[in-house]
């Protein structure tokens, strides 16, 4: 059994890994928001900084694991926050595989195809990096206002995607200019309001950190409270 000293400098040390893979996560968020909004050569970074979130996750994973291994009997509010931060680890490493096909889609698309679409997805971008970031900040400051916060500023971002999906219908609908990247734009609008879910679900570990329960279903949805 490791001392206690100790054990509190692990928890420290995964903490401070968590926010790095954040701040990552959020950067390549914006990254992406600048590609689709134009900015050819912005996806580069996003491609180019893989390993480095590969490695970070890894950290991670690793410092839980042992944490377990020596750390025993691993307990309340210890045990749920390195066993949510595994969970978070598969939330991030979600966004950054959405960053990167957000990238790939950009670095094979022509100038030109954005169809005014651009400034809504650097303002989603925008939007989610910030959930991201206050997201991860949260849990890992057991902070249950600013994870309520996070849950509820997803209408915002899925409000958003549906102005998105609203335009890209009627460009359909219209046919002209001609529609053939159109699917693709749709489909970066959902990543980014998808990222912005796992934001969400990011949020809601702090819960079970803090209480031992979640405040969200599978869905998404707040679980309704058994006083309302």
């Amino acid at each position: 059994m490791v001392t206690r000293t100790k054990f509190l400098k692990q928890l420290d040390d995964m903490a401070a890994l968590l926010g790095r893979l954040g701040d990552k996560a959020a950067s390549d968020t914006r990254a992406a928001g600048l590609a689709a909004a134009g900015d050819h050569g912005a996806e580069t970074g996003i491609l180019e900084g893989r390993k480095a979130a590969e490695r970070l996750r890894g950290q991670i994973e690793g410092l839980c694991l042992d944490i377990m291994l020596m750390q025993q009997p691993l307990v309340g509010e210890d045990l749920r926050f390195v066993s949510a931060s595994f969970r978070i680890v598969s939330d991030l490493s979600q966004i950054d595989s959405m960053t990167r096909d957000v990238a790939f889609i950009f670095s094979e698309m022509p100038e030109g195809a954005l169809y005014g679409l651009g400034e809504r997805f650097g303002s989603m971008a925008e939007r989610a990096a910030g959930m991201v970031e206050r997201a991860v900040a949260a849990f890992c400051g057991s902070d249950e206002a600013a994870a309520h916060a996070v849950i509820d500023a997803d209408d915002e971002l899925d409000a958003a995607y549906a102005q998105v999906e609203a335009r890209v219908v009627e460009l359909i609908r219209t046919g002209d200019p001609s529609p053939a990247s159109l699917p693709e734009l749709l489909m970066v609008a959902k990543y980014f309001e998808r990222i912005g879910d796992k934001a969400q679900h990011v949020s809601d570990w702090t819960f079970f950190r803090t209480r031992g329960e979640r405040m969200l279903t599978p869905g998404g949805h707040v679980i309704p409270s058994e006083e309302a």
